[in-house]
């Protein structure tokens, strides 16, 4: 099966915060079977939290490191398209959810129709509007 990450799972895989990540959640990323997928906007987002040293990490030097790490995991970048910008326009927002990274990568998940993975809460609000969201409980 197919998967989406949402940022913070990668921050908790890259920085090996295993702990942070659910039982269930780890059987599926340890399942040989899975797919897993980020959008180039958890990418984004993951690079400028390292630049400004939100995320920082003993494992990278630098930002091309930490891109060599998504590749290195076997995670696949998916890139935001005309499709997922589509659904984006579509979107209804949560009335107190702001993210327009995280409305950007709910709605390539919602066109794609793969689950995401998140430990965001406010994402459960788009369930409604077609997200398959699997929380991840830390």
């Amino acid at each position: 099966m197919r998967f989406y990450l949402d940022t913070n799972m990668l921050v908790f895989i890259l920085s090996r915060q295993f702990d942070e990540i659910d039982s269930h959640i780890m059987e599926i990323l340890n399942d040989y079977s899975s797919i897993i997928y980020t959008s180039n906007i958890a990418v984004q987002e993951l690079i400028l939290l390292y630049r400004i040293g939100k995320f920082k990490s003993i494992f990278y030097k630098s930002e091309d490191e930490l891109l060599g790490a998504i590749e290195e995991s076997g995670i696949r970048i998916i890139y935001f398209n005309k499709y997922h910008l589509d659904m984006y326009t579509f979107l209804q927002i949560a009335r107190k959810h702001k993210d327009m990274n995280d409305h950007a990568i709910i709605a390539q998940a919602i066109s794609d129709k793969i689950p995401l993975i998140s430990s965001d809460y406010e994402f459960h609000h788009y369930v409604e509007q077609g997200l398959d969201y699997i929380f991840n409980k830390r």
